[in-house]
């Protein structure tokens, strides 16, 4: 929105000129934030594409393990950008500051389109059928039922993140907790079957008795099924400018989280192992239900609940974190002026939250959201390639830059080589899938050039746009937020010539 907007809203006197975001995410908020954006209803439902991919049970937990490693060191590139670049918005914010903006507006292009709406529908989907399956206990719940279900749900939500950024992550921090009981219970059952000895299943012997010799390929394709069930880790980033002490909380946020997933995660898998052969695990479309109805009895209802109640908090961290990168992506000049304003009383950016709210509602009615979740998923895994790669890139070209947190190259190093890796196997293996994500990323570049780039728009043009952001401001009582950076302040005595020092002795 241009100046002539601005002064026209200032105008009334019941929208005030400048809010500012409410910074209310404090450590354990962030913490829940980022468990439970991780743990969504794939750790309940889908463990066996990892064991069928690994072909055994012990380089299953293998793969497991380390898929949370591996998440971990894209964390810890993530942490350091993040305190360096104090932005919301996550890759979108950096890859914007590092390679600029067609590179940055690709992958905000793809999120909104696609990306995050595919996600949330699907996740809605799931919480719709696992609400109804007690209902229809014999036959999958009826089409309309599912949509309707799903759709009051991301309405509800919707309103609550609109409503207040408290209320937001109050919701976050009890279903997480909420998971991490449902979980919990999975891990005590299993114990109490290994403490009665039911374990032979896990000795090393039997563990690493090979079903079939899995090729280099197939381990790739499980430590990507394994990368999948770890996806969220970086949505703390979205918010950063939301967030309490953020050089402090963030990577504490982090390094708190990421071990404690990969904990869950593998003792989960060793309960379900405990108590299934890995025929029944592979035979089952829901692990967790199967696992309820073989140990739990007549309270194995309990575990499609479990699974409702954790897309239920999965729906409200994806509405909470997309929509800020809705946001950001305005306030940059990449979508319209409007979605960069906030509520003037609650301070939430509800324009965006409309938007991300009406896109997964779209894609819920068109029904094919799985074929687009393959399509996206490529997409995802590029975003955070060229993100990591950017740190390194943003090393060399400002050296003697200030980083609160600075960590060893080897680790976005090894991240990358081991995404090249799932990258290039899935290129392999999958080409039409990664030809078609690649399609849809592509298509913004059009887009970028004549609604960004192009600044000799006809007037007629920009009157319409005026018009249209004004409406929006005086519906959703929404004005620009105060800008507020986090900088990152230097310790006395840094100086360029120190860091240089630093560099030039090889201390990063």
């Amino acid at each position: 929105m241009d100046g002539g907007t601005r002064r026209r809203g200032a105008k009334r006197d019941e929208l005030p000129e400048r809010v500012t975001l409410k910074k209310e995410i404090g450590l354990l908020s962030a913490c829940t934030i980022i468990i439970g954006n991780i743990i969504g209803s794939g750790i309940f439902i889908s463990p066996k594409g990892v064991l069928e991919h690994s072909g055994s049970v012990g380089l299953a937990l293998v793969v497991w393990v380390l898929g949370g490693g591996i998440a971990a060191l894209g964390s810890m590139c993530y942490a350091e950008l993040g305190v360096t670049i104090p932005k919301s918005g996550g890759d979108y914010s950096y890859v914007t500051e590092i390679f600029g903006g067609l590179i940055g507006f690709l992958l905000l292009w793809s999120a909104v389109l696609i990306m995050y709406p595919t996600t949330l529908a699907v996740i809605a989907l799931t919480f719709s059928n696992y609400i109804l399956q007690p209902v229809f206990p014999d036959c999958v719940p009826p089409y309309m039922a599912t949509r309707m279900l799903s759709t009051t749900c991301v309405l509800f939500l919707t309103w609550v993140n609109c409503f207040s950024v408290r209320l937001a992550t109050r919701i976050q921090d009890i279903f997480t907790v909420g998971k991490l009981m449902a979980l919990g219970l999975i891990i005590v059952v299993g114990l109490v079957q290994i403490f009665r000895g039911q374990y032979e299943g896990l000795t090393p012997q039997v563990a690493f008795e090979f079903s079939k010799t899995p090729s280099v390929g197939q381990i790739a394709l499980a430590f990507l099924q394994a990368s999948f069930a770890f996806s969220g880790w970086n949505f703390l980033n979205y918010v950063t400018e939301e967030v309490v002490e953020p050089q402090r909380n963030l990577p504490r946020a982090i390094y708190i989280s990421i071990p404690l997933v990969t904990f869950v995660y593998t003792l989960t898998n060793i309960a379900y192992f405990s108590s299934m052969s890995p025929e029944e695990l592979l035979s089952s479309n829901a692990v967790a239900v199967t696992f309820g109805q073989k140990l739990l009895g007549m309270f194995s209802t309990i575990m499609p609940i479990s699974v409702a109640l954790s897309t239920f908090g999965g729906i409200n961290g994806y509405l909470f974190t997309s929509s800020r990168l809705c946001f950001s992506g305005a306030r940059e000049g990449h979508l319209p002026s409007l979605l960069a304003m906030i509520h003037c009383k609650s301070c939430t950016p509800i324009p965006a939250l409309l938007v991300c709210c009406t896109a997964t509602i779209v894609i819920m009615c068109i029904g094919e959201t799985h074929n687009l979740i393959n399509y996206v998923s490529f997409i995802n895994y590029l975003s955070y390639g060229v993100t990591i790669a950017g740190l390194l890139y943003y090393r060399w070209k400002k050296p003697a830059l200030y980083r609160p947190i600075k960590v060893n190259l080897m680790v976005p190093t090894c991240y990358l080589l081991f995404w090249a890796l799932l990258l290039g196997f899935s290129l392999h293996s999958e080409p039409v899938v990664c030809g078609v994500g690649l399609v849809i990323m592509l298509t913004g570049v059009p887009v970028y050039f004549l609604g960004v780039h192009w600044s000799e728009k006809p007037k007629c043009i920009y009157d319409f746009i005026e018009w249209a952001t004004y409406l929006g401001q005086r519906i959703f009582f929404v004005v620009f937020p105060q800008i507020d950076p986090i900088v990152a302040a230097p310790p006395a005595g840094w100086s360029e010539k120190a860091s240089s020092a630093r560099k030039a002795s090889g201390t990063f």
